[in-house]
């Protein structure tokens, strides 16, 4: 269509929507209103233009006067920004006279100013000369009424700090108070004739005072959608409640086999069930049956184009946003006791050594013998003998899980995996939502044992279609890029860490024995962090690149269908690939990359508001402490400041201008020194700090630093106070435009680049006096890796 209306432009020159409707036959209503939304969205990415009469016509070719390249534009809070053209390659910066309206995720052109210089370390600066496509579709806000600009009902102002603009929203026939929390479609975006947005009314998601109205309105303005639409659940309606006997034929039938499943106590959709037991010749079969969803959701259809487009079930604090119809998760494709039940199972025969020497892959039907918990499990593994007597029928099969366990465990540290645990909060809310505790997670043998059980399932399904060469996608984690290694080896020789190796060469085991030998340090946790911050980030693709913090050679998510789409193909290819032939290749090969991209991206938006809710919450429940004292221990060291962490794991900021004297700051060691005193914050050590700011809106804790005995004071050099007085600050304004793109996922620091011809102000001025969100990042469950 989009063909159609250029080729019929280019030949007649300016057109009116009639004509245009008329020459592509769009006669009905309907089909003109489809037309009119094909032609805007032409329009916004610069594909056609209006003049004043409101005719159509194709847009001038620029004469560029510059070699441009288009990218992804990424905004910083305080105006500037960075452009990525290639997710290897080192961001543009973009100063904030440069960003031409540019907002946050925008497709844009950009020319380049001044290019990158390896040996100084500077990065290549850009200007936008051209917004291709607009990433913000729709917003979510507040409504407050304006009486300055009546021919608006009022404007929202958006949670997103990177937008600053205002978003005015055209008057309706809804009669609005002010107190809506409302949901719109943008229209047009601020440029040189007006900054701010207009957008038309698409909801009410509902009224400030409204529980849990703080959390769904973080969910909404990210697009994540708790209703389904009434065509997905008339489907999943027709589902029926239980399989038939036709259902279960050409099926293994494993109803015979003690299996059952170990789930947390509040859980409602039971994915995945087990069994275990001794062979005759030694080793053990141990077997992983999945909910075969995709018996239930066909390809194609309604359920399976929402759960494509959702890609994967999102948990905040209080609730979760499924990727399927509750009908299917909690019912039908639960693994519930004592009922038969339709899987997927991955059976498999494990020597000794760990080794996976026989499998079978295929459809099965199971009738699980008990729905276990993790603490029945942890407390029948502890001797609890009153849960070894209830339990009694599965006993034995818990102890050889717990011995399976630990072989798979020390197979996997013998080639090298990587263990990411840290601490993880549980922000606990009552009815109305409010939050009322942070607990720390606790996991015990029973969870780590069914995670092994998963990543064994996993591999052994990705190995097993690599070695048939057939179209798969995988779960697929890179080799860490050398130049955030050499970081992290840095980092770790300031604890006085030596490793053997270089960034480019280093071996999985060094930095395994690394992380051994910091464990009970009080840095361990925050060591962790930065190790798992060097990585690369896990996604889909259908190449199989291996995972290299689970030192795995092949590896996919097979094991929740339920939650995450990708598993959900899986068992679809599994089923498919049972029947081999060219057409179901071709088509899978033509699937799967896309498949791949947009679950990755849905993977990211999901933790993204994981993260927003957690420091939302851990901020709002901090509020009633401001003004208290707290020990905690220093998380990270930036040059505009110190980040502390307590024990309940809130983290919070002492920024440098309120530090009693001037710190100067060292990168080699990522240290802040006391001009005067010596004093010395680096990270792991005790800190004393007071409470002076917890903001929910925009999830940020302010600390204040309490001089104690608990302080590192260390002589201070001549030379370095020099160094400090003599440049030091003016190096920090500039180097923001030094920076790579491991800096830009890190919204920590302001800056006035030269091109914006401001008065340049001191460091501790320029920096912003906020970075970045609170806390550790989304909260990690089992069978994510």
């Amino acid at each position: 269509m989009k063909k159609d209306i250029k080729e019929y432009i280019a030949e007649v020159g300016l057109v009116t929507m009639d004509q245009l409707a008329d020459q592509l036959g769009a006669t009905s209503s309907k089909e003109f209103v489809e037309l009119i939304k094909l032609v805007s969205k032409m329009e916004s990415q610069r594909q056609l233009q209006f003049d004043k009469k409101g005719r159509i016509s194709l847009p001038k070719k620029k004469e560029k006067q510059a070699i441009t390249i288009k990218g992804i534009f990424r905004a910083h809070k305080n105006g500037f920004g960075f452009v990525t053209v290639d997710e290897e390659e080192d961001d543009l910066f973009v100063g904030r006279n440069d960003v031409n309206h540019a907002i946050e995720g925008d497709t844009v052109e950009v020319a380049i100013t001044k290019v990158a210089d390896r040996l100084k370390g500077t990065a290549a600066e850009a200007r936008v000369v051209d917004i291709l496509d607009h990433a913000l579709k729709t917003a979510v806000g507040l409504l407050i009424l304006d009486e300055e600009k009546p021919k608006y009902a009022g404007y929202i102002k958006s949670k997103n700090q990177k937008i600053q603009q205002r978003i005015y929203v055209k008057k309706s026939p809804l009669v609005l108070t002010g107190t809506e929390i409302i949901k719109v479609d943008i229209e047009k975006y601020p440029s040189k004739k007006h900054d701010f947005f207009v957008a038309t009314l698409r909801d009410v998601v509902g009224h400030q005072d409204d529980v849990g109205i703080d959390v769904l309105e973080v969910l909404e303005s990210m697009d994540i959608v708790s209703e389904f639409p009434e065509e997905v659940l008339a489907e999943a309606n027709r589902v029926p409640e239980a399989p038939s006997e036709k259902d279960m034929e050409g099926r293994l039938d494993l109803r015979d086999e003690i299996t059952f499943t170990i789930d947390g106590a509040d859980a409602k959709d039971l994915d995945d069930a087990v069994h275990i037991k001794q062979l005759k010749n030694g080793n053990l079969e141990l077997g992983v049956h999945i909910a075969d969803v995709s018996y239930y959701v066909m390809e194609g259809s309604a359920l399976d184009k929402e759960a494509l487009n959702r890609g994967t079930s999102v948990y905040v604090t209080d609730r979760v946003v499924p990727m399927l119809p509750e009908r299917l998760s909690n019912g039908i494709c639960s693994l519930n006791p004592n009922v038969d039940r339709l899987t997927q199972s991955a059976i498999m025969e494990i020597d000794r050594k760990g080794r996976v020497v026989k499998h079978w892959i295929g459809q099965t039907v199971i009738k699980t013998a008990f729905r276990m918990t993790y603490s029945d499990v942890n407390e029948i593994i502890a001797g609890n003998a009153e849960k070894a007597a209830q339990f009694k029928k599965i006993v034995p099969s818990i102890e050889l899980m717990v011995k399976l366990h630990k072989t798979l465990e020390n197979m996997r540290l013998g080639r090298g995996a990587l263990n990411f645990d840290t601490s993880e909060a549980k922000i606990i809310v009552n009815k109305d939502g409010l939050p009322v505790d942070i607990v720390l997670r606790q996991r015990g043998l029973a969870e780590r044992m069914i995670e092994s059980f998963m990543l064994a399932a996993n591999e052994t399904v990705a190995e097993h279609f690599a070695q048939l060469e057939l179209p798969f996608i995988y779960r697929i984690h890179e080799e860490p890029k050398s130049e955030k290694l050499q970081k992290f080896i840095d980092y770790a020789s300031t604890f006085g860490l030596p490793i053997y190796g270089t960034a480019s060469s280093i071996s999985q085991e060094a930095l395994q024995d690394l992380m051994a030998r910091v464990e009970g340090e009080s840095y361990a946790d925050v060591l962790s962090m930065m190790l798992l911050r060097s990585m690369q980030q896990a996604r889909y693709s259908e190449h199989n690149a291996g995972h290299y913090g689970l030192g795995a050679e092949f590896y996919t998510h097979f094991t929740s269908p339920i939650r995450r789409y990708p598993d959900l193909l899986v068992h679809r290819m599994v089923r498919e690939y049972g029947q081999l032939t060219e057409e179901k290749v071709a088509h899978f090969e033509a699937e799967i990359s896309e498949i791949a991209k947009l679950t990755s991206s849905r993977e990211r938006r999901a933790i993204d508001a994981e993260r927003e809710v957690e420091a939302m919450k851990k901020a709002e429940y901090m509020q009633e402490f401001v003004g208290q004292e707290f020990d905690g221990v220093v998380s990270s060291v930036v040059k505009f400041g110190v980040f502390v962490e307590l024990p309940n794991t809130v983290e919070g900021l002492i920024h440098v201008t309120n530090l009693p004297e001037y710190y100067s700051y060292n990168e080699r060691t990522m240290t802040l020194q006391g001009e005067k005193s010596g004093v010395v914050f680096r990270v792991g050590q005790a800190i004393k700090i007071k409470l002076t700011k917890a903001d929910k809106m925009t999830g940020e804790i302010d600390f204040e630093y309490l001089p104690s005995e608990v302080d590192v004071v260390e002589k201070v050099a001549k030379s370095s106070r020099k160094k400090a007085n003599r440049g030091g600050r003016d190096r920090d304004d500039k180097s923001v435009k030094n920076r790579g793109k491991s800096h830009r996922k890190s919204d920590q620091e302001s800056h006035s680049p030269k091109k914006d011809k401001k008065k340049k102000k001191p460091f501790y001025k320029e920096v912003a006096k906020k970075g970045g969100k609170n806390g550790q990042g989304s909260r990690k469950r089992r069978r994510t890796k």
